[in-house]
């Protein structure tokens, strides 16, 4: 099942955590089932030297998992930084949507977070798949933008475009000549259904297909003149 995920986006000090955690507690308030993901730029660690699960990773096992009546923990060796759909598709077949603080060059649907005291620009646009700005100020950029303290409005936003009751919901942004351009739900299924019908009868594409990325540029004919 596809699940929708967007990514909560902006610049150090934000307040792009306070915002998810908020989002997060509204969305389990009416009853959905939310992951999430952060994306950490540095190395880190959820296990302390002296542990057992700590000597069974370093005494060289590729996986540990540490389990109770209530958590389940896994640590395991990574040979690469994993994207969202790799995440997604190993560790969130349970649930409803998922949130994710970071990854801002994904091609994931984003919401920026835009405090003025901290920022003097945008980091995402449209062409970007921005598609909400919490702020305290007003962004010339054609999407919906919102009280960066209306967690409320954010969230019924989040909820009518990638839920709706429906965790199945298809998602479809489309851009022509460099502008967005707003597509039905009814339609974004027909393309979607579409697309995904002659993807999936390529040589190579008969697996679980979860975003696709097209990009159709029209040439023009060049008529050669001879002299």
């Amino acid at each position: 099942m596809l699940r929708p995920i967007v990514s909560i986006i902006g610049k150090s000090g934000t307040g792009k955590t306070t915002l998810l955690e908020k989002i997060v507690r509204e969305l389990t308030g009416r009853g959905y089932r939310v992951g999430t993901i952060k994306h950490d730029a540095h190395e880190f660690e959820i296990d302390y030297e002296g542990k057992d699960s700590w000597r069974h990773k370093h005494a060289g096992a590729l996986i540990t998992v540490i389990s109770s009546r209530s958590k389940i923990a896994v640590v395991r060796d990574s040979d690469h930084d994993a994207d969202i759909d790799e995440l997604a598709g190993k560790y969130f077949d349970d649930v409803d949507i998922v949130l994710v603080e970071g990854y801002k060059r994904s091609n994931k649907p984003k919401i920026e977070v835009y405090r003025s005291e901290v920022c003097n620009n945008l980091l995402s646009g449209p062409e970007a798949n921005l598609i909400a700005i919490a702020t305290d100020s007003v962004h010339p950029v054609n999407v919906p933008q919102f009280n960066i303290n209306d967690t409320q409005s954010i969230t019924n936003f989040i909820e009518k475009e990638f839920l709706r009751g429906d965790n199945n919901q298809n998602y479809v942004y489309l851009e022509v000549n460099g502008r967005p351009v707003s597509v039905d739900p009814l339609l974004g299924d027909v393309f979607t259904n579409t697309i995904y019908g002659m993807i999936s009868s390529l040589e190579g594409c008969q697996y679980d297909i979860g975003s696709i990325t097209i990009k159709i540029s029209k040439v023009k004919n060049q008529r050669t003149s001879t002299h």
